[in-house]
């Protein structure tokens, strides 16, 4: 057994719900954010977790303090979990980058691996810092479980660089506000996904 990491996307924000992209910009929890995080923190209350991780933006740091606090733990922020930086494009929906960036969103949608959003970074980029960071949580916690709160995109690119996929369809994999994956991961880069997406826990928030 390797490291067995739970791994989820943070709870939903207000920008989330008006799809505007928030990248490194540090937005808090909606109050159905709230709610979501508390019901993965009820689904997860028997789990036995060595530690626990998150982004350090607000929104995954509470997520991870709300999954973290039935277990009397603490939660420690990591840099390279946080989500892509979409530079300029913070803070606007697809429709308003496409008709300000109609160049630059055309290479990114089509060729994310490698294209720069303007004044941020490439997919490239954001998931080998976060296979890093995993990867150095897994060497810490040998056939342990631990807690990892990410973002949707920071998550997808890292679950693709494990599983060897072409990462210019990294869209392909959805990925839900506190959804849980599980990743098992081995010495020298192995990992197994054991679980994606599941959203079980959210059936009853409204």
């Amino acid at each position: 057994m390797g490291c067995r990491i739970y791994l989820t996307r943070h709870g939903e924000t207000l920008w989330n719900h008006a799809l505007k992209y928030q990248g490194h910009t540090d937005i808090g929890l909606s109050d159905r954010g709230v709610r979501q995080a508390e019901a993965l923190a009820k689904r997860l209350s028997s789990e036995r977790f060595a530690a626990f991780y998150a982004s350090d933006l607000r929104r995954a740091m509470d997520t991870a303090r709300i999954i973290a606090e039935p277990h009397g733990a603490t939660v420690t922020p990591v840099y390279d979990l946080r989500e892509i930086n979409f530079g300029e494009w913070e803070g606007l929906t697809r429709d308003e980058i496409k008709a300000r960036f109609p160049e630059a969103s055309q290479r990114w949608w089509t060729a994310p691996y490698t294209a720069r959003v303007p004044g941020g970074e490439t997919l490239k980029e954001v998931g080998f810092r976060a296979v890093r960071a995993l990867e150095e949580i897994a060497l810490s916690h040998p056939e342990e479980q631990v807690l990892v709160v990410s973002h949707g995109g920071t998550i997808r690119a890292a679950v693709g660089i494990f599983l060897h996929m072409d990462l210019n369809q990294y869209w392909r994999l959805k990925q839900d506000n506190v959804a849980l994956n599980i990743l098992e991961i081995f010495e020298k880069g192995r990992a197994i996904l054991l679980l994606f997406n599941d959203c079980a826990h959210l059936k009853t928030i409204d």
